[in-house]
């Protein structure tokens, strides 16, 4: 439509006279060579090529000085490598080599007071050890979405609803144990809707969002974890021999409160300190138990491509219950216990 206006502004100026310029008659200055004089198919042309370096505004052109694109967009990818081999050495060992792949994908939509932030993460380790098979180290899949607008003009909160997803994609085990996994993707699966506000920093470095009304819902899509009311699912119901009466449930929904922050602190110039907490707590099942998910993770910059890391994961869910071993091997129904993981890493970093 703006480019519609543009030439019907500069056709109707030929009335005002042929011998004037571009820049006489909407009171520019001139644009270089791209100037014709107005009268002839040339003005319609230069006309529309205009469009995309200066808007119409008040009657005269202004040079455009926002950005080009309402999107803003980080690509992200890592690949941490290392490996361990031996020849006669005397302390012993095993050789070892082991892989770390990251993926972070930042979409971001900003005009005129909307916001839409979107995030997928995706992360898989692997290691493999002389005179053992492939191990799992990490496994981690996740999409966020959130849209909101701005409570007032240039305000830094924002109205927000928000749709997360999480999961794994391979499956897990207890090692040594490689017959009965104990996890997959779906199972679990984390999916978190809800409505409130977020608070954004300009620099786009610091996030909070605080929501009293979001849904959790926890899905166990392995039948057999399900029935072992695996991640807080509620379990089969057996007779006095064992056997199944009525399947458990492969998912459970929860109403609650729901906090996440995600902050990025240069320490300094080498070193960038990154955080990510989520807080949840239900309104109806043991309301003031919170489930903890923060993430803390250094950064150390090598040079353009190269950077070491070193992280931490906890984790806490009341409605996880740790089994304990017993003396004759069995597993006896334990309570929710501290979940940690930590990694230390070299590797390259790909920034687009």
């Amino acid at each position: 439509m703006k480019r519609v206006l543009v030439v019907l502004f500069f056709l109707g100026s030929i009335a005002h006279g042929y011998s004037q310029s571009f820049g006489e008659i909407i009171d520019v200055e001139p644009i270089g060579d791209n100037i014709f004089p107005i009268g002839a198919i040339p003005l319609i042309k230069t006309s529309l090529d205009l469009v995309d370096k200066y808007e119409f505004t008040y009657n005269e052109l202004v040079p455009r000085t926002g950005r080009s694109s309402f999107w803003e967009s980080v690509n992200k990818f890592t690949l941490d490598v290392s490996e361990v081999a031996f020849v006669n050495w005397n302390a012993g060992g095993a050789n070892s080599v082991s892989g770390l792949y990251g993926m972070n994908l930042v979409r971001t939509y900003r005009n005129d007071g909307f916001r839409w932030d979107n995030q997928f993460r995706f992360r898989y380790g692997i290691n493999q050890q002389e005179s053992q098979e492939l191990r799992k180290t990490d496994d981690d899949l996740e999409f966020s979405s959130s849209f909101g607008y701005e409570v007032s003009k240039n305000s830094k909160w924002f109205y927000t609803g928000k749709f997360r997803f999480k999961t794994q994609v391979a499956r897990g085990y207890d090692y040594p144990d490689t017959e009965v996994s104990i996890s997959e993707f779906m199972a679990p699966g984390y999916i978190f809707l809800g409505a409130g506000a977020k608070y954004v920093e300009s620099t786009g470095k610091f996030e909070l969002y605080l929501s009293p009304v979001t849904q959790k819902s926890t899905f166990v899509l392995n039948q057999r974890l399900a029935n072992q009311g695996a991640f807080g699912v509620r379990e089969a119901v057996r007779d006095n021999q064992g056997e199944i009466i009525k399947e458990g449930e492969t998912s459970r929904n929860e109403l609650g409160i729901l906090v996440t922050n995600e902050f990025e602190q240069k320490i300094f110039d080498s070193t960038i300190l990154t955080s990510r907490l989520s807080l949840y707590t239900d309104y109806l099942n043991n309301f003031g138990n919170i489930d903890i998910d923060w993430e803390l993770v250094f950064d150390f910059k090598i040079n353009s491509f190269m950077r070491a890391s070193l992280g931490a994961h906890i984790r806490y869910d009341d409605d996880i219950k740790v089994k304990n071993e017993l003396e004759d091997g069995t597993l006896s129904r334990g309570s929710p216990k501290i979940q940690l993981k930590q990694q230390l890493g070299i590797g390259i970093v790909i920034d687009l």
